[in-house]
C-alpha cells in the first residue's frame, strides 16, 4: 500500500488577509508544514493543489452567491495566487494547479503540466490518500469525494482543515461519510 498526502489550496487568497479569507488558514499552512515535516516517512508522496485563475468566466462576480461565483482570487501572477508562507511548499513533489479558464474546485480537475492528479498517483502506485488544506466545505470536500471516486481509500485529516461556515461544514462531513470517505 502506498498513501499520499494531498494538500488543497493553502493560498495567501484563503487566509486571513487574502481576497476571499477562512478563519483558520494560516494555522492550517503552519500545522499542515509541522505535520509533514515531524513525520516525514508517513507519506510515500506529497503534493499540493493550487487555484489557478486566468479568465474563470462566471465563477469570478462584482457580486458573488459564494456558491457559484465568488469575489476575484487566486489569479495568476498575484501574491494572492501563492502558497502561503507557513506552508512550507518545497515539501510537495508536484503542484496540480486548477480552474485557469473555468471553476474548478477539486484537485483531480487539475494538472501538473500535462500530466493530471489521478494519473500521476496512479503511475506511482498510491492506492490511498489523505486530504489537508482549504476549505474543508468547498475544495477540500470536492477534492475528497473525487479521490473515493478514483478508487482511493481515502481520509480526511480534519485537524488539518479549516471551513468557511459550519453549516457547510456539516453537509461536507455527511457526504464524505456517504462517499465512504474516512475522517480522522
Amino acid at each position: 500500500m502506498s498513501r499520499a498526502l494531498i494538500v488543497v489550496d493553502v493560498q495567501n487568497d484563503f487566509c486571513e488577509g487574502g481576497s476571499l479569507p477562512v478563519a483558520g488558514g494560516a494555522a492550517v499552512a503552519a500545522a499542515v508544514t509541522d505535520l509533514v515535516k515531524a513525520d516525514p516517512g508517513r507519506w510515500d508522496h506529497v503534493v499540493a493543489t493550487r487555484d489557478w485563475h486566468i479568465d474563470p468566466g462566471l465563477h469570478f462576480s462584482a457580486e458573488p452567491d459564494f456558491r457559484d461565483s465568488w469575489p476575484p482570487h487566486c489569479v495568476v501572477g498575484t501574491a494572492g495566487s501563492g502558497f502561503h508562507p507557513d506552508f512550507d511548499h518545497t515539501l510537495a513533489e508536484a503542484v496540480f494547479d486548477k480552474g485557469a479558464y473555468e471553476a474548478a474546485y477539486s484537485g483531480f480537475e487539475g494538472s501538473s503540466g500535462e500530466t493530471g492528479l489521478a494519473q500521476w498517483l496512479r503511475a506511482r502506485g498510491v492506492d490511498a490518500v489523505d486530504v489537508v488544506g482549504i476549505a474543508t466545505d468547498h475544495c477540500v470536500r470536492a477534492t475528497a469525494l473525487d479521490a473515493a471516486a478514483e478508487g482511493f481509500a481515502t481520509t480526511v485529516l480534519l485537524e488539518y482543515t479549516a471551513a468557511v461556515a459550519e453549516e457547510t461544514r456539516a453537509k461536507a462531513l455527511e457526504d464524505f461519510a456517504e462517499a465512504g470517505v474516512a475522517v480522522a
